[in-house]
């Protein structure tokens, strides 16, 4: 964008609040279900059918209310928003209006491209200025000239967060996403799976020359990943550029971004809040949040996953890309930290437990997870316990194993349910610093590389240091494996130096 433009972006984020039944009715709330199977007079707006909140969504909703530090309305409404289309069947949708759940918080986020530690790294704190409570609509499904609505998802119990327009840009917009993502992952209020539907994004963006405040606000709707909340509000904000260059007026309309052609088209245009025409709910009475429902929120509160990130840099030394990939689901980096202190309790030095740990879960951990079809928020199926990490981690530090052989241990530990130092006493994995056994392992495997022994003596000789660390590395390794490999590698090593030595003296 040109530098004497400025762009405001706000977002509004719609979550599935993970609740077994929807807000105001019974009916179960899922997804994938037999369309239309999870109705009732309710939830499809029949006369007379009467509405009751659901204490869960309630609850559920202060709990992200808080963690995004809103602050929480003593006395909460509901209003009657009115939204004539096919897949909302009462023709107006339960909402919120004059007394949201929660208003005035925020939410800090890493600004796009920063690195460093916490004392580097460059933050934004984005402004909350509500979250409130409200039913989903149903889905429209087009096929051909014919389109069918699944009301399943109609009544389905929604948080919408809603933020100042802090965003300048289309990759601050997407970094905050992820991060609210992360959030609402970590409370267990919402799978955050975009491609489902349960959690959704719209974006109102205006541009105006730097300085002047707010332009015209364009509203991009429905955007169902964070890469195309950045792609879409790019492209937007190019777009009204362009048309107030060449002498044109931004109009207030809904544009949809079209993923196939890389461009947002206009949806319709743009209706106000009074369009809406909100009126109080006559079937919901107010709802008063008392001293022991606070508590209760209080108390399911977690340490949000960016502080989090931040934390571990700076209380495990690790840099920020591998502290934001431990903390990517909350269930990792429990794993992670339980397997420190663990092998900090078998005596693994505290940056040593550290790193390494780090180390094995973004290689072995990772690879185990990947070939067992789970995620990282899935590490507690695996069958490979924090402790048993902790004990392969230990294995390695204290030497008793080489990192070759550690990864055997883990395979069997974690293919057969067994413990690392059992693996590792029954099979005999434990390294061999007997000078016979490593004499022994070093000359039979000489004597079978006769070829390759001859060369690397050659090249001691003539001073190749490049062609002798090669071979010598060629020859160590060989007989690690004559050993089994379970001879101590520095001991290997200076065996075969010992005989390369004398090998090119001989020449």
């Amino acid at each position: 964008m040109r530098e004497d433009y400025q762009a405001f972006i706000g977002l509004e984020v719609h979550i599935h609040l993970l609740t077994a039944t929807k807000a105001f009715c019974s009916c179960r709330s899922a997804f994938g279900d037999e369309p239309n199977s999870n109705v009732c007079p309710v939830c499809m707006g029949y006369p007379g059918a009467m509405p009751a909140l659901n204490a869960e969504a309630l609850r559920i909703g202060a709990v992200v209310a808080r963690a995004l530090h809103c602050e929480l309305s003593a006395e909460t409404r509901f209003e009657r928003k009115q939204y004539f289309y096919p897949d909302m069947p009462k023709n107006y949708q339960i909402s919120q209006f004059a007394s949201p759940l929660g208003v005035g918080g925020w939410v800090d986020v890493p600004a796009p491209g920063a690195s460093g530690t916490p004392r580097g790294a460059a933050i934004r704190r984005i402004r909350i200025k509500e979250c409130h409570l409200e039913e989903d609509a149903g889905k429209m499904i087009h096929s051909g000239d014919v389109t069918l609505v699944d009301y399943n998802r109609a009544g389905a119990p929604l948080l919408e967060i809603v933020t100042e327009p802090d965003f300048e840009t289309g990759a601050e917009a997407e970094a905050y996403l992820q991060q609210l993502r992360r959030t609402v992952r970590y409370l267990g209020a919402c799978d955050g799976n975009m491609e489902e539907g349960s959690m959704r994004c719209d974006a109102n963006v205006s541009v105006n020359r730097r300085g002047a405040g707010l332009g015209q606000k364009v509203e991009i709707k429905n955007l169902n990943s964070s890469r195309f909340v950045r792609l879409g509000l790019d492209y937007e904000i190019a777009r009204q550029v362009e048309l107030v260059e060449g002498g044109g007026t931004v109009r207030q309309e809904t544009r949809l971004w079209n993923e196939n052609r890389d461009r947002t088209e206009v949806m319709r245009v743009k209706e106000d809040s009074h369009d809406y025409r909100f009126f109080p709910e006559p079937d919901l009475p107010a709802v008063g949040l008392d001293a022991a429902f606070l508590a209760e929120v209080e108390a399911a509160l977690v340490e949000p996953p960016f502080d989090r990130e931040r934390r571990l840099e700076a209380d495990y030394g690790l840099d920020r890309e591998r502290a934001s990939s431990i903390c990517e689901e909350r269930a990792f980096a429990d794993y992670y930290e339980a397997a420190v202190a663990e092998a900090r309790r078998l005596g693994v030095g505290a940056g040593p437990a550290a790193e390494r740990t780090a180390a094995w879960m973004a290689g072995d951990l990772r690879r185990a997870l990947r070939a067992a079809g789970l995620g990282a928020a899935e590490v507690g199926s695996l069958g490979m316990p924090a402790e048993r990490l902790a004990a392969v981690v230990a294995l390695v530090d204290s030497g008793r194993v080489s990192a070759t052989v550690a990864r055997k241990v883990f395979d069997a530990a974690l293919g057969e349910g067994v413990e690392p130092e059992d693996v590792v006493r029954e099979r005999g994995w434990e390294l061999v610093f007997d000078p016979a056994a490593i004499a022994a392992a070093a000359d039979a495997a000489l004597a079978a590389e006769g070829a390759a022994l001859a060369e690397a003596a050659a090249a001691l000789a003539a001073g190749d240091e490049g062609r002798v660390r090669r071979l010598s590395g060629y020859l160590v390794g060989k007989a690690i494996a004559a050993s089994g490999g379970t001879a101590d590698p520095s001991a290997v090593k200076a065996a075969v130096e010992a005989r390369l030595a004398a090998a090119s003296k001989a020449l």
